[in-house]
């Protein structure tokens, strides 16, 4: 959708955030239009490019709600503000928030109520959905623009009728039913409260996923390694380049479905772990 967008529209301009998925990135590249990064999450980098821009060229500003590394969730409504105020576009990435907030599951935009300023949301039937696939929504022309243009959705095979199926009761579920987005809020705050107990450093932030801090790309791959190998949890190990180097961390992101036992579990394995490889714990 990004690639279509920045390839069809004469002129355009993108605004990335400095930390968009990699996905959306290669979107970018692939469209080889100007393009502009400002920093993350940080709506008064965002206005000083967007008013040096040309005023009159056509402008799309390309963003996340909940970013994956950190966790951390974007000004939506600043963002949209400058988008009104600087008549641009805006594309909006909801991958990590789809069925998990909101009161249907829309994302963080929906638990806001910012959905209708948005000209472009895209989701994911992955994640909380539990199927694969993806999807955008955006006006009736757009959809239909993208659905023409876009060799990358022309040329692939379509979901299976069973995956779609799938996919579907799924959306329909979670568009009713409130336990699963309640039970997983508080399934992390258990877990943030175990860390803390133990003294193992996580970042704070106000979404769902959990980075546990290790600081070493050795360490943090062979502590991955030792969770699956002996006590049965996967949790994958994130390094350079997918973050700065001594930043290396343990990404987790508990479900609704994981019990009292299974996280002090992981927190018990972390413990031991983390005397075993002499890493810094977080001081009460």
């Amino acid at each position: 959708a990004l690639g279509t967008l920045g390839a069809k529209i004469p002129g355009l301009i993108i605004f990335s955030d400095a930390l968009n998925h990699a996905s959306m990135i290669e979107g970018i590249r692939y469209a080889k239009c100007d393009k502009v990064i400002w920093k993350h999450n940080d709506v008064a980098d965002l206005e000083a490019k967007l008013a040096a821009a040309d005023p009159k060229a056509p402008k799309l500003i390309a963003f996340e709600s909940v970013y994956s590394m950190d966790g951390d969730i974007a000004p939506i409504k600043e963002i949209c503000d400058l988008a009104d105020k600087y008549g641009a576009m805006t594309y909006l990435d909801e991958v990590h928030a789809v069925g998990m907030y909101g009161p249907r599951g829309g994302g963080i935009a929906e638990r806001e109520g910012l959905m209708d300023r948005l000209t472009v949301i895209e989701g994911t039937l992955g994640k909380a959905f539990g199927v694969m696939g993806g999807y955008i929504a955006a006006s009736t022309a757009l959809c239909d623009f993208i659905r023409s243009f876009a060799s990358g959705f022309i040329f692939t095979t379509a979901l299976p009728p069973a995956l779609a199926a799938g996919a579907v009761a799924s959306i329909q579920h979670l568009k009713v039913s409130q336990f699963e987005r309640a039970r997983h809020q508080d399934r992390v705050r258990k877990l943030r409260s175990l860390l803390d107990q133990n003294g193992i450093p996580h970042v704070p932030n106000p979404s769902h996923i959990v980075p546990v801090l290790v600081g070493d790309a050795a360490k943090c791959k062979w502590i991955s390694d030792l969770l699956l190998d002996n006590c049965g949890v996967y949790v994958q190990p994130i390094n350079y380049p997918t973050v700065p180097k001594k930043t290396e961390r343990l990404r987790i992101t508990p479900t609704p479905l994981h019990s009292d036992a299974d996280i002090a579990h992981l927190v018990e394995a972390l413990h031991s772990l983390w005397s075993r490889c002499a890493l810094a714990r977080m001081v009460a």
